[in-house]
C-alpha cells in the first residue's frame, strides 16, 4: 500500500485493494496487510484496483477557485516598502510614470490628427497604388475611408484588382464596402498612393 500511495495519490491508511484476473474479473480483496503479494493468486497481466476511503473527490485538488486564498487589503499593500508597486513607484515606472504617459498620449495624439490629415486627401473611388512594408506593390481603387470597428485609428478599405485580399468588404460582421471575396482589405492611409494607376493588362481575355 505504501507503494501504491506514490502512484495514486491515497493514503495508504485509507486504501481498500482488489485483485483483478486478465478478464477483469475479481479474484479476492487483498485486505491483510501482513500477507505478501506472492501469496494471493497473482500472474502477469493482473490488475490491482485501488478503492479510496479518504473522502478526497476527483479534482477536489485540481480545482483552485476552491481553495481559500490570502486577500490583503489593497491600503496594506500600498504600504509595504518592499512591493512590486513600492519598486515601480519608486522608479517612476509604468502607471507611475505620469510625465512618461502624457508624453505617449500627445504623441497618440499627433499620430492620429497626422493620419486623419492623411486619410482626408484619399478621395472615394479614387484609383490607387498600395505599398505595404513586405508585400509586393498592388494596384486598387479606393473604396472606404474612415475609421472602423475593428481597430482604432483611420483605415482605408481597398478593392484590389486581383484577388490579393482579405475580404469582401465585411470585417467583424459589419459591412463597409461591395468587392467579390478575396479582393478587399484595410491599409494605413500611409500605404496608399492616389493617382493615374490604371488597371494593368495582363492579356487573360486572350
Amino acid at each position: 500500500q505504501c507503494k501504491l500511495e506514490l502512484v495514486v495519490g491515497s493514503p495508504a491508511s485509507c486504501m481498500d485493494l482488489e485483485l483483478y484476473s486478465t478478464q477483469d474479473v475479481l479474484l479476492g480483496r487483498l485486505d491483510c496487510d501482513e500477507a505478501l503479494l506472492g501469496s494471493y493468486p497473482v500472474t502477469d497481466g493482473c490488475r490491482i484496483h485501488v478503492i479510496d476511503r479518504s473522502g478526497a473527490r476527483i479534482g477536489e485538488y485540481e480545482d483552485v477557485s476552491q481553495v481559500e486564498k490570502y486577500q490583503i487589503a489593497d491600503s496594506d499593500y500600498d504600504k509595504r516598502p518592499e512591493s512590486l508597486r513600492s519598486f515601480l513607484r519608486q522608479r517612476q515606472w509604468g502607471r507611475f510614470d505620469a510625465e512618461g504617459a502624457q508624453q505617449r498620449a500627445a504623441e497618440q495624439q499627433q499620430r492620429q490628427a497626422q493620419e486623419a490629415a492623411m486619410a482626408a486627401t484619399i478621395p472615394l473611388g479614387a484609383r490607387c497604388q498600395v505599398r505595404v512594408p513586405g508585400q509586393p506593390c498592388k494596384r486598387a481603387t479606393v473604396m472606404y475611408v474612415g475609421q472602423t470597428d475593428f481597430k482604432p485609428g483611420y483605415w482605408v478599405g481597398v478593392r484590389y484588382d486581383e484577388p490579393l485580399g482579405k475580404h469582401d468588404g465585411s470585417v467583424g460582421g459589419r459591412r463597409y464596402f461591395e468587392c467579390q471575396p478575396k479582393y478587399g482589405a484595410f491599409v494605413k492611409p500611409q500605404s496608399v498612393t492616389p493617382g493615374d494607376f490604371p488597371e494593368e493588362d495582363y492579356g487573360l481575355e486572350d
